[in-house]
């Protein structure tokens, strides 16, 4: 057990001091790290700053996780995202910043709206979101959008694949700061989210601002920023 905490140690090294520098604490993003390390950081971080989020994970990571308990701590398992949020059996997440709009396109970009969901939830923003109100039936997204601008939202984060329209749409009807989040979803040339990405890099509607592909998290933590500068 103490060569395996050495080998963690080697490898690892957790930055407590992020949120105090650059406002955003430290999520554990998965891609590329055994199962059994995300469990010892996760179970770290939630031990030092009451809970810890792991984002991307793998099918094996999910599994692993899922079949893992620390006695006086909870395991919140979201599969429609590829999160865990391990946490203190006595913290509490407070939701009282924002609130942010999530909209997301179609059901296949339902997994990226999540990841931005939950990650804005767990930093401490409220949430309105609408799902599955893309361009292909624009009727759709008036009334999600009416609620969210009655509602003042902060901002509205639009995830989309295929051509990446959506966001550009929403950005020419609000007033509000969207961040748009390309999805890698669609045909052929362009489908693994270069086309949306591009699309929404060429916006003419202005105060739309993009993350890279997939990245719900990194949208989530700039409409935090953004949520605590107008507390």
């Amino acid at each position: 057990m103490t060569e395996s905490r050495d080998y963690f140690n080697r490898i690892a090294e957790l930055d407590m001091l992020r949120e105090k520098r650059c406002g955003i604490p430290e999520f554990i993003f998965s891609c590329g790290k055994s199962p059994q390390l995300v469990y010892k950081l996760l179970v770290e971080l939630a031990e030092q700053k009451g809970f810890g989020v792991a984002t991307k994970l793998s099918q094996e990571q999910f599994v692993f996780l899922s079949r893992k308990r620390k006695k006086g701590y909870v395991f919140d398992l979201h599969r429609e995202a590829s999160m865990v949020v391990v946490r203190k059996r006595d913290f509490k997440f407070k939701n009282n910043l924002g609130p942010v709009g999530i909209i997301s396109a179609g059901s296949s970009d339902f997994m990226v709206a999540e990841e931005a969901r939950i990650t804005a939830e767990v930093l401490g923003c409220r949430t309105i979101y609408a799902y599955d109100v893309g361009v292909a039936g624009i009727h759709r997204i008036v009334e999600p959008l009416k609620g969210m601008l009655k509602e003042k939202v902060v901002c509205i984060i639009v995830v989309a694949g295929m051509d990446g329209v959506l966001p550009v749409l929403v950005k020419s009807l609000v007033d509000t700061p969207v961040i748009g989040v390309p999805v890698s979803e669609g045909y052929g040339y362009g489908g693994e989210g270069e086309a949306a990405l591009t699309t929404m890099l060429q916006s003419c509607s202005p105060g739309l601002v993009v993350v890279n592909i997939d990245n719900g998290f990194g949208a989530a933590a700039a409409a935090y920023l953004i949520a605590k500068k107008k507390q």
